[in-house]
């Protein structure tokens, strides 16, 4: 720890000992003695034989002991985690006491009209930047609400204390006020006793939204103008809004049988009901603050003859809006009720804002339109009447369901079994036809009931509210058509955006045909009026595929669906799939926008952020900032700089990489017969389900494979023991074939000059380090039947190849070596997060041989603290 800058260290050390004074007054000098004894056995053990004192001190832990343990090691990360983010806030409000940021506004711009960009160029690809973060639900997010918000309060005492003397007594209460916090989180389960519903997930989104997100986005887009201004003397126009926000929390069927349509009522509801409360207290503050008299001809002619115009005027914005938060809650309670004198689209509530806006401008007092307003009309051009867009996700099976059901009804036959071109064939015909498809007197099953259920919902609903319509394992031209006959026959009167998604290696590669089939029919190309969204799934094509082969199928999807769009005239979204790590598309923002293939941001992108990582980079409103900052630049340089396209010669050597890198994971993954025994008992994957992380169920089927897992809890069972194996399982074959055959100083190159294959690498660096093979090998030697051990070291020896590898062609000592920050923050967690993987370890053993209240409970505990160490879980 003494490598941390001082006020880090000065934090995470405060923190420490308010938690032991709590685990000791709680627990008593005894159990407090354990903890301790542990720890400073961890911390002196290295790498020898695992630490043998550490491990007697562990396999010796009574019962009884077993959660306080388990809680102490945990708690103390999520302490060093929030002690990070508060460093985090430190140093973007001081950015002179650290190094040049190369991601700030002002370098980003100025690098990029060093490009041969001007200014004029600059202000038109920034007013039309179109970035929609979707806010997901996955199983990811392992800190409970009533831990966040007390860790919330915990930053903010950390905040106050910054600069203050220490015996001040402002400093003095503050500290105080933490140890109770400290305190109130240690006597707090971490676990929930209950999965949270769907309608719980989309509350913590709105949470988010009102915590952080409502104050960052206009402090955001002050910092973007200010930059803007500086270089070209303009600024954004006030209903721009280069960052905006969606949800599928409450709306992502696929797989969930927890989300219903009535589920998704639910969630469009409250979140409407959300945006008006929020919006009623914007415009309660301007109330106070636009008391003056003065206002153009304009405004007295709406207000007429009265004292103060602008209040008179908001006054009927409070009312409608009240109005409209009323109207919200009477059809959360009893549904679908005609809506009186309120808000449903937003141009009707921008309306007043800016006849506002252009008075106080016309009458000399531009700083007060500046001001709480231009604050307001901000958010209102982000967030909206909806506050975020809820997408809806489906499976296109349940389409296919859907529709037999109906074919089979007019005795045509089975839709399912149908020829592609007699799919399409059927749906322009109905598509085109006048009649209704649906009978009245039909009665579907309760799944197909279901599917016309959400589009009868989405009918009632304004567009502005609503998102995209994404189709899950798409892989064909009638998946999408499918979708909007069904749509058009549940009375949805306008074109909502239909995605594809390509999740497995071969729909990626299938992408481009698919596609232009689709734009080929004219009636497909009047509902996009030549505007596509297409999903690339993350996730999915690297279970399939293995990471390095799936990101490159990623890749060169993109590079064929641009290359189409253009010739095509479509002007393409691309939506990244992504997840929170690497073995799920995740990493930096930044450095994953910038290795897109040429052309395929051009301003636009829609981009997942899931589970912990809406917390990490949302979760405190300067953090928040910063991020949207990062994804403003970088989409930004993307689209009038892009990265160059990659020599001939590495596209040949990463097909060949690629096809070594999937063969090989195919080989152990899914043709070794020992591999799905030995991931079951190496892995905490059952006893994942104990859990109660969020409101789908970690498999698609009961019974099954690897084949019937997601990919968040295929990725959470790896990284518990730190084996980290679909992040990089194939690279290793690939990479050293590369070398070996003279390749290495291509791959430098490659390295060096191609954003993508160094963002590749550099993702890949960052997971080999946080993996361990001691300890995955301990987990081996305590769980795994002796059968499946040549499989294990196999793959752990994989492993160590891997790291050294990329050290060889990092021409490094250590990984991480020039990301000195990032290491020494993880070398702190070392010492509490290596007793929770050997506890784990022994959890494990007991629950599989005796199972017991205790050990379950301690043993939920170490998932939790571990992913919380590791702050990746899936």
């Amino acid at each position: 720890m003494d490598n941390l800058a001082e006020p880090l260290r000065k934090n995470i050390n405060l923190l420490g000992q308010f938690l032991g004074e709590a685990i000791r007054n709680d627990q008593g000098e005894a159990v407090f003695q354990k903890i301790e004894s542990i720890r400073e056995s961890s911390k002196n053990s290295g790498d020898c034989q695992w630490g043998r004192p550490l491990l007697n001190l562990i396999e010796h832990i009574d019962d009884e002991q077993l959660v306080p343990v388990a809680r102490a090691f945990s708690q103390f990360l999520s302490l060093s985690n929030l002690a990070e983010e508060v460093d985090r806030v430190r140093c973007y409000r001081h950015p002179e006491t650290d190094e040049p940021d190369p991601y700030a506004l002002n370098r980003v711009f100025d690098a990029i009209l060093q490009q041969d960009i001007s200014p004029a160029q600059l202000v038109e690809k920034a007013a039309d930047l179109k970035i929609e973060l979707v806010l997901t639900a996955h199983p990811t997010e392992v800190n409970r609400r009533t831990f966040i918000q007390k860790y919330d309060s915990m930053a903010r005492c950390l905040e106050s204390m910054e600069g203050l003397h220490p015996s001040s007594p402002t400093a003095i209460n503050q500290k105080e006020r933490l140890r109770q916090l400290v305190s109130e989180a240690w006597h707090t389960p971490e676990i929930r006793s209950n999965r949270p519903s769907p309608v719980d997930e989309a509350k913590w989104g709105f949470a988010v939204i009102e915590n952080s997100l409502w104050e960052a986005v206009p402090r955001f887009l002050r910092n973007f103008d200010r930059e803007l201004e500086r270089v070209s003397d303009q600024r954004l126009p006030v209903d721009a809004s280069p960052i905006s926000f969606a949800s599928w929390m409450g709306g992502d069927r696929d797989g969930n049988p927890n989300v219903t349509a009535a589920v998704t009522a639910e969630v469009l509801w409250l979140s409407r009901w959300m945006a008006a409360d929020l919006f009623l207290k914007d415009i309660g503050q301007l109330l106070q603050q636009l008391s003056m008299t003065r206002a153009s001809d304009e405004l007295w002619a709406e207000v007429g003859e009265c004292d103060e115009p602008y209040r008179k005027l908001l006054r009927g914005v409070r009312t409608r809006l009240e109005n409209t938060r009323r109207w919200t809650e009477e059809c959360l309670k009893l549904g679908w009720r005609e809506p009186v004198d309120v808000y449903r689209l937003n141009a009707e509530l921008r309306e007043p804002l800016l006849l506002c806006d252009r008075s106080l401008r016309a009458c000399g007092m531009a700083d007060l339109a500046d001001s709480l307003l231009r604050d307001t009309l901000r958010r209102l051009a982000c967030f909206g009447l909806g506050l975020v867009r809820l997408d809806i996700r489906q499976s296109s099976e349940r389409h296919a369901d859907a529709l037999d059901e109906v074919t089979r009804y007019y005795g045509l036959g089975s839709y399912r079994d149908w020829s592609e071109e007699d799919k399409q064939a059927f749906l322009m015909r109905e598509l085109n036809s006048k009649r209704p498809l649906l009978p009245k007197e039909w009665q579907p099953s309760a799944e197909t009931r279901e599917v016309i259920d959400t589009c009868e919902v989405i009918a009632r609903q304004s567009p502005e509210v609503l998102g995209s319509y994404v189709i899950s394992m798409a892989s064909a031209p009638s998946d999408v058509l499918a979708v909007a006959l069904l749509l058009q026959e549940c009375g949805v009167a306008f074109p909502m955006r239909i995605v594809p998604l390509f999740e497995t290696l071969a729909d990626l590669n299938n992408a481009e045909p698919c596609m232009a089939q689709l734009f080929d029919i004219g009636w497909y190309r009047h509902y996009t009026q030549n505007h596509q969204e297409v999903m690339i799934g993350y996730s999915d094509s690297s279970k399939d595929a293995g990471a390095l082969a799936a990101a490159w199928g990623q890749y060169r999807a993109q590079e064929a669906l641009t290359r189409l769009c253009r010739e095509m005239g479509f002007t393409l979204t691309l939506f990244h799939g992504r997840g929170g790590t690497v073995g799920r598309g995740g990493g930096p923002s930044h450095r994953a926008i910038l290795a897109q293939p040429p052309g395929s941001v051009a301003g636009r992108l829609r981009v997942t952020e899931q589970g912990e990582m809406i917390r990490y980079k949302f979760g405190m409103s300067d953090i928040a900032v910063r991020s949207l900052e990062l994804y403003a630049s970088s989409v930004l340089e993307a689209s009038l700089v892009p990265a160059p396209e990659p020599k001939p010669e590495w596209r040949r050597l990463m097909d060949e990489m690629a096809e070594t890198a999937h063969g090989l994971y195919r080989q152990f993954v899914w043709e070794e017969p020992d591999f799905v025994p030995y991931f079951r008992q190496i892995t905490p994957e059952k006893e994942l389900a104990k859990l109660p992380l969020g409101s789908r169920p970690s498999k698609r089927k009961v019974d099954g494979g690897v084949e019937s897992l997601r990919a968040i809890p295929w990725i959470f069972a790896w990284t518990q023991i730190r084996l980290n194996l679909p992040a990089w399982l194939g690279s290793d074959k690939a990479i050293d074939e590369a070398m070996s055959s003279g390749h290495q100083r291509d791959l430098e190159q490659m390295l060096s000059d191609w954003p993508f294959f160094k963002s590749y690498v550099d993702m890949l660096e960052m997971v080999l380090a946080k993996a361990d093979p001691g300890i995955a090998h301990y987990y081996q030697q305590r769980l795994v039947d002796p059968q499946f051990s040549d499989l294990g070291e196999r793959l752990i020896e994989r492993l160590r190849q891997c790291q050294n590898l990329i050290k060889r062609l990092r021409k490094c000592e250590v990984l991480l070596q020039d990301k000195r920050a990032v290491r020494e923050s993880f070398e702190v967690r070392k010492t509490y997060i290596d007793p929770l993987h050997y506890l784990q370890a022994e959890l494990l053993l007991r629950d599989r041989n005796k199972p017991g209240e205790a050990v379950d409970f301690a043993l939920m505990v170490t998932m939790t603290g571990i992913a919380t160490g590791m702050r990746n879980t899936g």
